[in-house]
Order: C-alpha cells, then structure tokens, then sequence
C-alpha cells in the first residue's frame, strides 16, 4: 500500500487506463496546460500530448456532445466539468444523448464515456456552485452515478468507470483533493455497483457516501463512548444502488438512517427509504431517518451555512432518536 492523495489517486486512474487504451482521452476546462483545476491531471498533457489531454473553451455543451459523438465512433473519453454546477449547461448532451444512445440505437451504438468532476458544496462558493445533482443523474435510466469518498475508492471506481461500456457520472468533491488515504501498490479496480462496510456495528446503520460521510465516522466515534455501535455503509454507487448490502445491515440493527448532502424532496435517500420499508419493513424496529440539507439554495453566510449543511450533530440526534434514547 502506498499514501497519496485523492487528486493523485484520479490522476493515477487516468494515467493508466490511458497507458492501456489509446482510445481513451481526457478534455475539459483547464485540464492540460494548468495540470487541471484542481491539479488531478498533473503531469498528463507532459505525458500524452495535447492530441489526448484536450484544453477546451469555457462551452461544456459544445465539449459534452464531442465527447458524446467521439463515442459513437469508438472512442472513450473522459469529460472534466471544472463543477457539475456546470455540467447544467451540457446536460442535455448527458440526459438526451448519452444517456439513451443506445437504447435509441436499438443497441449500435455503445457510449463509452466518463464525465466526472466536483459535486456538492465546498465552503463559501454561493448557491450555483455549490449543489449536488447526484439523484438527477441517478434518476435517468442509462447512466451509472458513482461518488467515492477516499482515495483507493475513487482510483478503484474510476478504473471501472473508464473501462465500463455505458456511460458514467464520476462525481468527486473539492474538499476531498487534499484529502490522503492508502491505495494499493499495482493494478486494481473496484466493481461499480458494490457498496461497502466502513465500520462494523450492531446497533443502528448508517447509509452515505461521498464527503458527508465524514460527518457519519465523527458521530460513530463519540456514539460509542455512549455504547451505541454504529455500522456505516458506503454506497460508492448511487445508481446501480446496492440495496442487498442496505438490507442485510438493517436485518442485522433493524434501524436505519440515511446520511446525504442533498435538498431532502426526491433524493437517494427517499429511494432508500421506499424500497427499505417496501421489502424488509418487519425488520426495523424504528423508523427509518433521512439527514438531508435544509430546503433552501445554499447560503453564501458561513454562519447559515453551518446551519445547512448535515453535521455529526445531527447524525448523533437521529442515532439517538431511532434507539429511543
């Protein structure tokens, strides 16, 4: 095992499956000449050349449908939004195109593509650049929604996404590039799809993904002071969603909440909700819990901020809440 960081994990992703596959190519705002907005293509324009490390104009409509189009003819590329905030002005290349291809095509046509790039909030950036769209995407039949939140998790995903025949949301965070964990020396790949235990517990689950799963790991921490066992899953993919791992938690703590940094109508954790209370509702003991943000635009205030955004706090309140304590 090694340690380095999450843009170096990503990074390394790229790099390799490019060394493999030289119908693999990356493009995006800023991501050759400036090693990347936030340096997770360090070193690859040096490396692949400006044929395979594409700097684009500020038109993420324009470069989301030439990547979907060079998809089409046998390309796979990787489209960098420097924010998904932006990937709005190319969604419908997502949605329209890439997302339903193949079907459309009566199966002619596969698109290979991965758009990845920064989700939800990162401090005080303003309501627009700070949303997460996870359960849009998730919500269209076609695309794959992955949201790792450590670095051998992202590497892994990303490989798999790369590799992967249909195309792929990859959806990271500005306040996890920093962030250093150990990834496995060599080559590797985590399947899409596969949600995983972070921690072991009996007591009550805890279901999230991304950065706000840090929240999650603090409360387990002083919950335990309290003797209350907390088992934390990790989703990885939100779409396919790893509802089998969900249910044999929950048989096993017969409580559950739901951790996601998203306004609370129609989000993950309400499909999680349903199909919880749908299939194994004579296994829970209390009812299931979802921690969201507040159902507001995110406020610039570092103070409403606060506010806003799920907390290890809140997560300790619905523990104690659900174990009747």
């Amino acid at each position: 095992m090694k340690t380095i960081q999450f843009r170096e994990a990503i990074c390394e992703a790229m790099s390799e499956e490019m060394r493999r596959d030289e119908s693999i190519y990356l493009m995006g705002e800023e991501v050759a000449e400036y090693n990347g907005a936030y340096k997770a293509s360090k070193g690859m324009l040096d490396e692949f050349g400006a044929e395979r490390v594409i700097d684009t104009p500020i038109s993420e409509l324009g470069f989301s449908g030439i990547g979907v189009g060079s998809a089409m003819n046998g390309n796979r590329p990787i489209i960098e939004f420097m924010t998904f905030n932006f990937s709005l002005v190319g969604i419908d290349q997502i949605i329209n195109n890439a997302a339903k291809m193949r079907q459309m095509s009566g199966g002619q046509f596969n698109i290979p593509i991965v758009f990845r790039g920064p989700t939800a909030s990162a401090g005080q950036l303003g309501a627009t650049h700070s949303q997460a769209f996870e359960n849009w995407f998730a919500n269209t039949p076609g695309l794959k929604v992955v949201i790792p939140s450590n670095p051998k998790d992202a590497k892994g995903l990303l490989k798999s996404a790369i590799r992967d025949n249909d195309p792929v949301i990859f959806m990271e965070s500005e306040q996890m590039y920093g962030d250093k964990g150990e990834v496995p020396e060599g080559e590797f790949t985590i399947p899409l799809g596969v949600a995983e235990i972070k921690r072991e517990g009996s007591d009550v689950t805890i279901v999230s993904f991304g950065k706000i799963i840090k929240e999650a790991y603090k409360a387990a921490e002083e919950l335990e002071k309290d003797n209350i066992s907390c088992e934390i899953i990790d989703l990885r993919t939100v779409r396919p969603l790893d509802l089998d791992a969900i249910y044999k938690s929950v048989k096993k703590t017969n409580r559950l909440i739901i951790l996601e940094e998203a306004w609370p109508l129609a989000n993950i954790a309400s499909e999680i909700t349903y199909q919880v209370q749908s299939n194994i509702f004579d296994y829970l003991d209390a009812p299931v819990i979802k921690i969201n943000t507040a159902d507001t635009p995110t406020p610039y205030s570092p103070v409403l901020f606060e506010q806003w955004l799920p907390n290890k706090e809140d997560v300790k309140i619905a523990v104690k809440k659900v174990m009747y304590k």
